[in-house]
């Protein structure tokens, strides 16, 4: 005898196209699902875009706002998931725009040694778990120095795992800009890794000279 499953199941293995078509018809329950699908992707774009917790939950809230009031005219040209992202990403922009400031770093000054140590992998010392973290911080930091459109194509890209030809439609730029953007911006990101790899060694250097 087949298993009965509920509209929760249902909804559940249901793809994201059909969620909206029935979002479309007046389910609210099926857009209450594409919710739950997409909100933590959304979150983790606008907070890596902005760098700021509650304005990243603004964001997010905001874009599933203007997603449902923008439904009935979702024709599927691009997946659901793209138009969310470029929705999201606009509304970043427009923050950035409106509120004059660049994204900031939400790192920590000072690293907590206990919390690291928890965490930590049996073969890591103290010093490697605190290298970790400086790196963390340093890409941060250069990440929030990059321009608009190298970060979210880094982003997009590396985060999300969203290709090329899918960045492009999302941004509307040719595809070969796309990888220039990623190209340019993984360049600094390098260059600021081994500057503060060379930092790091210096600092070593000093302790033992």
């Amino acid at each position: 005898m087949s298993e009965k499953r509920g509209p929760s199941a249902i909804r559940m293995a249901s793809t994201d196209e059909e969620l909206v078509a029935r979002s479309i018809s007046g389910d609210a329950d099926s857009f209450n699902e594409l919710i739950l699908r997409w909100e933590r992707p959304i979150y983790a774009l606008a907070y890596r875009t902005i760098g700021r917790e509650d304005d990243a939950r603004d964001v997010c809230q905001e874009t599933f706002l203007r997603a449902f009031r923008a439904l009935p005219k979702f024709r599927g040209q691009a997946k659901f998931s793209s138009w969310l992202y470029r929705i999201a990403l606009n509304l970043c922009r427009d923050w950035m725009r409106r509120q004059r400031r660049t994204p900031v770093v939400q790192a920590p000054e000072d690293v907590d040694l206990m919390d690291l140590a928890a965490a930590a992998e049996p073969s890591e010392t103290i010093e490697d778990l605190v290298a970790r973290q400086q790196q963390v911080r340093t890409v941060q930091r250069a990440m929030a120095a990059l321009p608009d459109e190298q970060r979210a194509a880094i982003i997009l890209k590396e985060y999300h795992g969203l290709t090329f030809q899918e960045i492009a439609d999302l941004v509307g730029c040719p595809l070969s800009t796309v990888k220039t953007r990623l190209y340019q911006g993984l360049v600094v990101l390098r260059r600021e890794l081994a500057k503060g790899q060379h930092a790091k060694e210096q600092k070593k250097e000093q302790k033992f000279s």
